[in-house]
C-alpha cells in the first residue's frame, strides 16, 4: 500500500510538471505574438507621429484651420444665444399670463 501511494505521487508530480512544461511553452508562444503585435502598434504610432509633424510645419494650414473653428465657435454661440432667449421670452409669457389669470 505504501507503494502504491508513492507511485500515485510520482504520476502527479510528473503530470503536473508536463502541464507547467506546456504551460511555459505557451506562455513564450504569447509573449512573442504580443511583441510582433505591439512592435507593429508601435510603428504605426511613429509614422502617425511623423506625418503630425510634417503637418504642424505647414502652419498656413493650421492657421486656417483655427480660423474655422473659431468662426464655428462663434456661430455655435451665437446660436445658443438665440435659443436660450427665445426659451427665455416663452417662459416670461407664461409667467405674465399666469399672473394675470391668478390676479382676476
Amino acid at each position: 500500500m505504501q507503494k502504491n501511494k508513492e507511485g500515485n505521487a510520482e504520476k502527479f508530480f510528473k503530470d503536473f510538471g508536463k502541464k507547467v512544461d506546456q504551460f511555459v511553452v505557451e506562455l513564450n508562444e504569447a509573449n512573442d505574438r504580443l511583441k510582433k503585435d505591439f512592435e507593429g502598434k508601435y510603428d504605426d504610432l511613429k509614422q502617425s507621429g511623423e506625418r503630425l509633424k510634417k503637418e504642424v510645419k505647414n502652419k498656413d494650414r493650421w492657421n486656417e484651420v483655427e480660423k474655422s473653428l473659431k468662426k464655428a465657435a462663434n456661430e455655435l454661440e451665437k446660436a445658443f444665444k438665440a435659443a436660450f432667449k427665445k426659451t427665455e421670452a416663452k417662459k416670461a409669457k407664461t409667467r405674465k399670463k399666469a399672473s394675470k389669470k391668478s390676479t382676476k
